[in-house]
């Protein structure tokens, strides 16, 4: 068989159109599959950022608290003094006789 500028092809019409369907289908799952992959993709990356952000925030907040435990202890002691000091301060008023 000789193949050049001049050999024809015979087809049936029916078999061209249906060549043609089945090639715009497949055109249109790869448009789709591809859109679909490429919001995936968006989601996880959108999401891992959103990850990171709040694994940051944790350790701040975690020492945040520390740092507030540390001052409530802190202020629980000097309050304690301070109403240990009145009392202190009330008793010498008693023993002097000023109190009213």
């Amino acid at each position: 068989m000789k193949v050049s500028e001049n050999t024809s092809v015979a087809m049936p019409i029916k078999n061209m159109i249906g060549i043609v369907v089945v090639v715009a289908m497949g055109v249109f799952a790869y448009t789709e599959v591809t859109a679909r992959l490429t919001s995936l993709e968006t989601s996880r990356e959108l999401f891992q950022a959103d990850l990171l952000k709040k694994s940051e925030q944790k350790p701040t907040d975690q020492e945040q608290n520390m740092t507030n435990k540390v001052n409530i202890e802190f202020l629980k002691t000097q309050l304690e003094k301070a109403l240990a000091d009145v009392e202190n301060l009330k008793d010498k008023v008693r023993k002097n006789g000023n109190g009213h």
